[in-house]
């Protein structure tokens, strides 16, 4: 089979695609990129989430990095993929290989490789590791491990507590004693996943719901968007909490819901910690947001003076310039957010505290801080819309709105386009539409920001209907 990294890593079906076999040939094509770049002698970690079998690939991996004489430190249990990341940057380590998934249903598994400084691979480095698969099938390049035991006894392999240094930097970036003096009824949803027992491990007093072991993640992809997390939602509801926080299966992406028990999305999230950031940490540099993501956070930049950039959809973008910038925050309509200051990755764990720290400093809920921010930057809404569409047709509509763009919908005119990641048409007074076909599927992604919830609703029912004509 082809070995294709995406967004964020290889991933596949368990037994389909994902299997020890396969792993073996992309370990063993990682190991022959770190030995032939020379950073095979500063060793790599290891983590897993608590997926089916994460952490018997997890020992696979570490046997074939031990049979390439490069030194594994793998961690002692599941654990979040941003504990992992940090690992790496603090250790010197060579890279990182997280066993995970991420948000993706129970039936996945996947395989991210992490850079030395701490962040995902850049598509560079995977376009490499994909070419060393490729060759080293063609030409039947055998996969060299050696035993776990044997390894562990050598020294090859080292078990260890990655949470030491994560939280010791996580205190070092949040006033955790604040919070605590706070007292802020809060709970997690870790969505049965790898962060599960992170966030009241940090901080005493707060509860978490579905924090067992459960590989099928409850029945539901562990993806922290508003039709799953209905329960926090109800808990909120019922009046004991004023935070709801959720993390993805690997805890690096974030979800929150308000005091009023209302879904409080990653662009809600972006602007209250934004602002925390420039207002409270009296932090300053550049805004990276991707081309979905809300326009609120061109305005807080705007109004902080602060540069700002827009990239295709996927953190590796946002990671590339976050290296090369001097950059506050970067943040997608996914969930990921990262922080100056931190690792240029995403942190659900991070970004969770740095919530409660907002509300903390403030003393007013998630709602209100955001609603206070609207006053005075205007007041906004957001919807995607995902929609199935033949891939014939789909073609056809690429080729017509590259061809054709349209320069009026629904009776605006469109005065700026951005066809850097599908088809972005921006309306007179800020709001616009993006068209975007997937590239992976037969779907078609759907996405409107605009004043009122009846404006979005008009421009995707346009949308819907240029997808058809």
């Amino acid at each position: 089979m082809q070995i294709k990294f995406g967004t964020d890593g290889w991933r596949g079906i368990i037994a389909r695609d994902f299997t020890f076999d396969n792993l073996s040939l992309v370990a063993q094509a990682t190991m022959d990129y770190l030995n032939r770049d020379g950073s095979g002698d500063k060793g790599v970690v290891i983590g897993y989430d608590r997926r089916f079998l994460s952490r018997d690939f997890a020992r696979r991996v570490a046997e074939v990095a031990a049979g390439n004489g490069i030194r594994a430190r793998l961690t002692d249990d599941y654990a979040p993929t941003p504990a992992v990341s940090w690992a790496v940057r603090e250790s010197g380590a060579g890279a990182g290989i997280m066993i995970t998934a991420s948000h993706n249903p129970p039936e996945y598994n996947g395989f991210k490789v992490k850079e030395s400084f701490g962040g995902s691979a850049r598509p560079s480095t995977t376009k490499v590791l994909e070419e060393i698969v490729a060759f080293n099938m063609a030409n039947d390049r055998r996969v060299v491990a050696t035993s776990f035991e044997e390894a562990v006894q050598k020294g090859m392999i080292e078990i260890f507590d990655p949470c030491v240094g994560y939280f010791r930097q996580i205190g070092r970036y949040v006033d955790l004693d604040l919070i605590a003096r706070a007292a802020i009824p809060a709970v997690v949803d870790p969505m049965y996943g790898a962060g599960s027992g992170f966030l009241p491990r940090l901080l005493a007093g707060i509860d978490e719901i579905h924090s067992s072991e459960n590989p099928l993640f409850g029945g539901q992809p562990p993806e922290p968007i508003g039709e799953h997390l209905t329960e926090l939602s109800s808990l909120l509801r019922g009046g004991k909490y004023r935070v709801g926080l959720a993390l993805d299966g690997d805890a690096d992406r974030i979800g929150a819901v308000d005091e009023n028990g209302d879904f409080f999305s990653s662009h809600c999230i972006f602007t209250v910690i934004l602002r925390h950031l420039i207002e409270h940490k009296r932090l300053r540099g550049g805004v990276v947001k991707t081309v979905s993501t809300t326009r609120m956070v061109d305005l807080l930049a705007q109004k902080y003076d602060l540069p700002l950039f827009e990239t295709p959809i996927g953190f590796k973008h946002i990671c590339e310039l976050m290296l090369s910038e001097d950059i506050l925050m970067g943040g997608e309509e996914s969930g990921g957010l990262g922080v100056k200051g931190h690792i240029p990755e995403r942190d659900g764990i991070l970004l969770g505290l740095l919530l409660l720290e907002a509300v903390a400093v403030s003393g007013k809920g998630l709602r209100r801080l955001l609603d206070e921010t609207m006053d005075e930057i205007g007041h906004f809404s957001y919807r995607r819309i995902d929609r199935r569409i033949d891939s014939g047709v789909k073609d056809q509509l690429i080729a017509r709105l590259q061809a054709q763009p349209p320069a009026e919908i629904d009776g605006r005119r469109v005065v700026a386009t951005n066809f850097s990641d599908g088809f972005k048409f921006i309306f007179e007074n800020g709001d616009w539409l993006l068209i975007r076909p997937s590239g992976t599927e037969p779907v078609l992604r759907l996405y409107s920001e605009a004043g009122t919830p009846e404006q979005v609703d008009r421009l995707l029912r346009a949308a819907e209907y240029l997808a058809a004509a």
